[in-house]
């Protein structure tokens, strides 16, 4: 597992300098005047203006000053001391040749040489640095409509009425009022047999016998 463990330190350092070396070779490096270099150029300013127009500079890139030691130098300064070509206080002064000088800030940089006379002869350089593609914000596109998905209708949440049994048809109530219903008990009277002796016939018989019973004493 250590093994691996170190494997993978490894690759990930390669990624890292590989990614550093291809930021480092994104940039571009200008020499100033190019062949001529950084000294007083028989078009003068104008010169260095037709050399700069030609050029694309961008945060991050550097500039490069070849000139001969000791009889020219380059500075950088503002855009007041620019045109009177102004040395006193500059932004940076490079003294030794050749100087690079580093574009960290986009907008116009000015340079010029502050030995006697260079700048006002036309030893002066101005330059307009655009921001870096990564610091630049992507164009905003406007985003393309998705197409619309068809409409489905969504089922309902009323919860469903169950459904209902029909109920029987009730008649109309009637003005009269209804008989009571009729009950049957259990203790009927039986119907008389036909054949049983009459009540009225075995009274008058009973009554006979006793009388004739009274006269036997």
């Amino acid at each position: 597992m250590a093994a691996n463990f170190g494997l993978s330190l490894v690759f990930i350092a390669i990624m890292v300098a590989s990614m550093q070396f291809h930021g480092t070779m994104a940039q571009t490096t200008h020499i100033v005047g190019d062949a001529s270099g950084w000294t007083i150029l028989n078009g003068g300013a104008a010169a260095y203006t037709t050399w700069a127009s030609q050029q694309t500079f961008t945060v991050g890139d550097a500039l490069i000053f070849n000139f001969t030691n000791r009889q020219h130098d380059v500075a950088e300064v503002s855009a007041a001391a620019y045109d009177p070509c102004t040395s006193t206080n500059p932004i940076s002064l490079a003294t030794t040749s050749p100087a690079t000088l580093a574009l960290t800030t986009p907008g116009t940089h000015y340079y010029i040489c502050t030995f006697t006379s260079h700048c006002q002869i036309g030893q002066k350089l101005t330059i307009n640095v655009s921001a870096s593609a990564t610091a630049t914000s992507p164009p905003l596109t406007t985003p393309t409509t998705p197409a619309s998905p068809p409409t489905t209708t969504p089922p309902s949440l009323t919860p469903t009425t169950p459904t209902e049994l029909p109920c029987p048809p009730t008649s109309s109530p009637t003005s009269s009022p209804l008989s009571p219903p009729t009950f049957t008990t259990g203790n009927t009277t039986p119907t008389p047999n036909s054949a049983a002796p009459s009540f009225t016939a075995v009274v008058p018989a009973a009554l006979m016998a006793i009388g004739l019973a009274f006269l036997n004493f």
